[in-house]
């Protein structure tokens, strides 16, 4: 069970009397926070946050000005300027106790399998919220129905919480969030120059986040060089552009228990630093700017991965639930190899030549087209120990998906056995770069993958994408392409 930072377990007694004075009110999930506005308008503006659940050691939060002033400014008025901020972090008593409880699903390895879940227990009654403590989470209250799959009750009792504090030319000055911060020529962050505006705001788990209030064009020039390179063709890049745009608007949602609306991790877009947009760049955004990919006219689910080894993967194959409609398994590559790989691929001869025979298919070029692997059952001993398998004696699979991928995968133990279902695959074995993947035992305790592609294969290939564009292709031929039936559309024409 994880528990979220400096909270305490409390006897059930004294919460039940906790409880008592509250009278018949549920008490919160999680600590109080205030949903971001919705990326809208003219000019929309993205909440990202470029530093989570701070604070994350013990040195203090520094926030240098790449140049000229920084003001900073807290919710009670206290305002300062210097061309730097250190923000230290002690830990104080709450005026009153803050009980939290919930009932809490999972770990999951992504959004998308917690969201599938959260989604199930919603059909049951429940009120479920994603959460991201570390690995993702589904919480919800527990007075209501319990969810399928183990769960775990959480009853905290907060006496403490994080006191940011300034301390500036003698003074100690206890600051109240949010905390604004203002950089009009940029602020200096993790190597790079960011421009802001930024909020220091407390998050859902007691912890707190640096948000960078960005221009959704602005967005986009630290996301797209950091997806599919600077040195991609512009019309790969416009592509990923219209995706980056669509696909943040279409999850602004990930992040409103934490009060912001996408991180800067591979668990959203990696987003860095949008002052090194070179030129060529510039040019390939702004032929795609303000352009969305929709279907029925809504933002699709716009994702992409490094390499599809050829083979896309369809959406349930990624993650489970439903399928959709614009995001279905198909061969990357000419009609002529089409002919040759009808999918379903299957086990045996058709996934088998699948492997050793792709270099026709699109994005033949990248590193990981083809790949192999071999993981000992010494490697596997962390696992095997989490899931209390004993020695591990074997690894077979036990479903694939349309484009021969693997949905279900058994590891077979000494005293136990695991199924690994879908994207748990890659979390739980981080040696494999895909799914799409044949094993062989070649030896006791020693396993080989013959695999291909890199990331879950699902919507647009990056490597697919340059390549097409190589080719001449146009931005809009390769979105049509990954995404079939969707239609190209304006963000300021969608309905609010």
């Amino acid at each position: 069970m994880r528990l979220v930072p400096f909270a305490l377990f409390v006897p059930l007694a004294l919460m039940a009397a906790c409880r008592s004075e509250l009278q018949a009110a549920d008490l919160p999930l999680h600590w109080p926070t205030k949903a971001p506005p919705a990326i809208a308008g003219s000019n929309p503006v993205v909440w990202v946050g470029i530093a989570e659940r701070l604070p994350a050691a013990a040195a203090p939060l520094e926030l240098r000005a790449a140049a000229g002033l920084l003001t900073l400014r807290d919710s009670k008025g206290v305002q300062r300027q210097a061309d730097r901020f250190e923000i230290h972090w002690v830990r104080q008593p709450l005026a009153r106790p803050l009980l939290l409880e919930r009932r809490v699903l999972g770990p999951f390895p992504s959004y998308e399998s917690a969201y599938e879940q959260a989604r199930l227990w919603r059909l049951k009654g429940a009120q479920p919220l994603l959460a991201r403590p570390g690995e993702w989470e589904v919480w919800a209250p527990l007075e209501g129905p319990a969810p399928d799959g183990i769960s775990s009750e959480v009853r905290l009792n907060n006496r403490l919480h994080w006191q940011p504090q300034l301390r500036q030319a003698g003074q100690v000055l206890n600051l109240d969030g949010p905390i604004q911060l203002k950089a009009p020529r940029g602020l200096l962050w993790n190597g790079g120059v960011y421009g802001g505006p930024f909020r220091l705001q407390r998050d859902a788990y007691g912890t707190w986040a640096l948000v960078e209030q960005v221009p959704l064009e602005t967005y986009l020039q630290g996301v797209v060089p950091h997806e599919i390179g600077a040195s991609a063709p512009a019309a790969a890049q416009a592509a990923q552009a219209v995706l980056a745009r669509t696909w943040a608007l279409a999850n602004q949602q990930r992040f409103h228990i934490d009060g912001y609306h996408l991180c800067a991790d591979s668990q959203c877009q990696v987003y860095g630093d949008p002052s090194q947009v070179g030129s060529k760049l510039r040019l390939a955004l702004d032929a795609s700017k303000g352009l969305l990919l929709t279907w029925k006219g809504k933002p699709v689910h716009g994702v992409y991965s490094a390499s599809n080894g050829g083979v896309s993967a369809g959406f349930e194959e990624g993650w489970g639930g439903g399928s959709l409609p614009y995001l279905k398994a198909q061969l990357d590559g000419p009609g002529s190899e089409k002919k040759r790989f009808p999918l379903p691929i299957i086990e045996g001869v058709g996934l088998n030549k699948l492997l050793e025979d792709g270099a026709n298919l699109h994005g033949a070029a990248h590193p990981r087209h083809r790949w192999q692997r071999r993981i000992s059952s010494q490697e596997l001993a962390a696992l095997a120990a989490s899931a209390k398998l004993g020695n591990v004696q074997n690894l077979l699979v036990q479903q694939r998906g349309p484009s021969g991928r693997v949905v279900d995968l058994l590891v077979q133990g000494s005293e136990g056995s695991l199924n690994l279902r879908r994207d748990q695959i890659r979390r739980r074995l981080r040696q494999l770069p895909s799914t799409l993947f044949v094993v062989v035992k070649e030896e006791p305790g020693v396993w080989r993958f013959d695999g291909a592609g890199f990331g879950h294969g699902v919507g647009l290939s990056q490597a697919g994408a340059i390549e097409l564009a190589q080719k001449g292709w146009s931005s809009a031929q390769i979105l049509k392409y990954y995404f079939p039936g969707t239609v190209l559309e304006k963000l300021k024409s969608l309905p609010r």
